[in-house]
């Protein structure tokens, strides 16, 4: 079989679904986690925060890990990694003496893989024959949100009927679709990142731009502003609103990456009549709003249609601000995108995070912000309310790279 571009997209598409996969799988399975391993929620906090915790440090690595090993190899490794953390999510708990730290463990892996996939995938359909880059890795991006809405429809099939109890078995299937790209990218064409003429751009140039550093500030901001409302939806909708497991996921999460996804396509494919700062500067005033609809809703239906939302708000975010980037630094290469990730990743981290830090505040009284809730719902939707403050970072960034631009 002779192997073209469209099928190093497709591994690329692929590859974003198996971080959908790494980043959205666990969440589903927090309660499950909580009530079988008696993981208090403070401690599902740190697990979310250590998944990209250790992302960013692969960003960090990833530079000197390609340099090593290539790109095609690099990308075969982490897709093995990431195969390997999800088969044994379901293993590890069981056989070590403390079962979060079998969940760590676990969450190690598929972070390493994870975390190598996120850095590449970018720059390598940045380097395909084409024109249209930023429609091109819009609809890139788009395969996160779909592979996130397989995720949880496929396992609230499974749940519904294996029962919750089978979540083992489970995790072990998802790890068969990175497990199959990884001989995918064996055989795909790859291009170089930059031009035979050109060089990369050295780090230290990058980092000598305040523009640059801009761009890494709404990267964290996109990552926080996107990871702090999906990581949390799942349990927020169960334990804050007091719905059922299937309707909170798939009015939630789902919603949430359904619309995410939507955003992305449509940018994808209409995406030379749009432009993106002013695009982008409206999404973060619908995120702002869409958290604040999330937090002060008085019913729980409205709250979801909020976390839906939010979907939609975020989804040009990501894509965008690494279009964006590219197109202004075109020679950045593999140490421009793996900074930017990490910047991402960040933000990843630090959005939950910030939720997981107020869990543990409304534990110990808290702020009073949301006094009739219970514990777990005010610490929640206090997270979610202060959380706001990532898509107004990026309302501001956004004000500012216009003002660059019509300087």
């Amino acid at each position: 079989m002779k192997f073209t571009y469209k099928h190093t997209l497709a591994a690329c598409y692929a590859g974003y679904i198996t971080q959908a996969i790494v980043n959205n799988l666990p969440p589903l399975l927090f309660l499950t986690f909580h009530n079988v391993f008696d993981i208090s929620l403070e401690k599902i906090a740190v697990l979310i925060s250590a998944n990209f915790i250790m992302q960013t440090a692969v960003d960090i690595a990833s530079s000197k890990i390609t340099g090593r090993l290539g790109v095609r190899r690099t990308m075969i490794a982490a897709h093995l990694c990431t195969a390997a953390g999800l088969s044994c999510m379901g293993i590890f708990p069981f056989i070590l003496p403390d079962p979060f730290a079998g969940l760590l463990l676990a969450s190690a892996l598929n972070s390493i893989g994870g975390g190598l996939t996120e850095v590449l995938v970018s720059p390598i359909v940045d380097s395909l024959p084409g024109d249209e880059k930023a429609s091109a890795m819009s609809l890139l991006h788009s395969f996160y949100c779909w592979g996130q809405v397989a995720v949880v429809l496929f396992s609230t099939l499974f749940f519904t009927l294996c029962g919750i109890e089978s979540w083992r078995i489970l995790t072990a299937l998802w790890a068969i679709i990175p497990f199959m790209n990884a001989f995918l990218f064996a055989k795909v064409p790859l291009c170089p990142f930059v031009e035979d003429d050109s060089e990369e751009i050295p780090l230290k140039k990058l980092f000598g731009s305040r523009l640059f550093i801009l761009f890494c500030i709404l990267m964290l901001s996109a990552g926080a502003s996107e990871l702090a409302a999906s990581q949390w939806a799942s349990l927020f909708a169960e334990a804050g609103l007091g719905v059922s497991k299937t309707t909170g996921d798939l009015l939630g999460p789902c919603m949430f990456a359904v619309l995410m996804g939507t955003a992305r396509l449509c940018y994808g494919i209409w995406g030379k009549k749009i432009k993106l700062i002013p695009m982008i500067s409206a999404s973060s005033v619908l995120c702002i709003l869409s958290y604040a609809v999330m937090v002060f809703a008085p019913y729980p239906q409205l709250s979801l249609a909020g976390c839906a939302v939010c979907g939609l708000s975020v989804g040009i975010m990501w894509p965008g601000v690494f279009s964006l980037a590219s197109e202004k630094y075109p020679n950045g290469g593999t140490a421009m995108f793996s900074v930017l990730a990490l910047a991402g990743d960040i933000g990843c981290a630090a959005g939950p995070g910030l939720v997981g830090i107020f869990i543990k505040l409304a534990d110990n009284g808290g702020f009073g912000l949301f006094p009739d809730s219970g514990a777990a719902s005010s610490g929640l939707k206090t997270g979610l309310l202060f959380a706001a403050v990532f898509p107004i970072i990026m309302l501001i960034g956004m004000k500012l790279l216009s003002r660059k631009k019509d300087g």
